[in-house]
C-alpha cells in the first residue's frame, strides 16, 4: 500500500510539473519511482518512471520539435496521467496500465520526424532507467527483463557510464594504495 500512495503522489507531482515544463522536477520524480520501483520489482512503477523521464526530454526539447507537437502530447499525457492516478485510486490496476500504456502508444500520431525522435528517446530513457535499476542492485538480467531491453543495451549503457559515478565504486589511486599498502606494514 506504501508503494499505491507513492506513486499516486508522483502522478500527480508529475502533471504539475508537465505543465510548468519544470524538468528538474521531472527528472528528480522519475529517480524516486526507479527507487521505489527497485526495491518492489514493480513494472508498473518502471514504466511511469520511463514516462516521466522521457516526458522531460520532450519538454526539453520543445524548441526542436515545435511547440505544438510538444503540446499536444504534454495535453494528452496530463489527461491520461490524471486517468492513471484516478484509476489507481480505484484500486483498477487495468485502467491504470492502459492509461500509462496509452500515452506511448500517443506517440505513433505525431509527425514522422517526432515519432522517430521521440520512440528514441522512450528507448533511451527504458536503458537509463535500467542502469539506475542495476546500480540499485538488482541482477542485469532481470532489470533487462523488467524493462524490456536486451542485456547487451544495459551493460553497454552501464559501461559507457561507468561505475564511477556511483561512490562505493570508486576505488582509490595507486599513490593512495602504495600509501595504505605502507600504512598496513608499519
Amino acid at each position: 500500500m506504501e508503494e499505491r500512495d507513492n506513486i499516486l503522489r508522483i502522478l500527480s507531482e508529475s502533471r504539475e510539473a508537465i505543465k510548468g515544463h519544470d524538468l528538474v522536477k521531472l527528472k528528480e520524480l522519475s529517480n524516486q519511482t526507479v527507487h521505489s520501483a527497485s526495491i518492489a520489482s514493480d513494472t508498473d512503477s518502471i514504466l511511469v518512471a520511463v514516462i516521466i523521464y522521457s516526458l522531460g526530454k520532450i519538454i526539453e526539447r520543445t524548441e526542436e520539435y515545435g511547440s505544438k507537437e510538444c503540446g499536444s502530447i504534454c495535453k494528452f499525457s496530463i489527461t491520461e496521467l490524471q486517468k492513471a492516478e484516478t484509476a489507481l485510486k480505484k484500486n483498477d490496476e487495468v485502467i491504470f496500465k492502459q492509461s500509462l500504456e496509452s500515452i506511448m502508444s500517443f506517440v505513433g500520431k505525431t509527425s514522422p520526424d517526432l515519432k522517430k525522435d521521440v520512440q528514441d528517446i522512450l528507448r533511451k530513457a527504458s536503458i537509463n532507467k535500467a542502469s539506475k535499476i542495476y546500480e540499485h542492485g538488482i541482477s542485469m538480467e532481470q532489470t533487462a527483463k523488467l524493462l524490456g531491453i536486451t542485456m547487451f543495451e544495459l551493460a553497454s549503457y552501464s559501461g559507457q557510464k561507468g561505475s564511477a559515478n556511483v561512490p562505493l565504486a570508486k576505488t582509490l589511486s595507486v599513490k593512495d594504495r602504495v600509501n595504505l599498502a605502507m600504512e598496513m606494514f608499519k
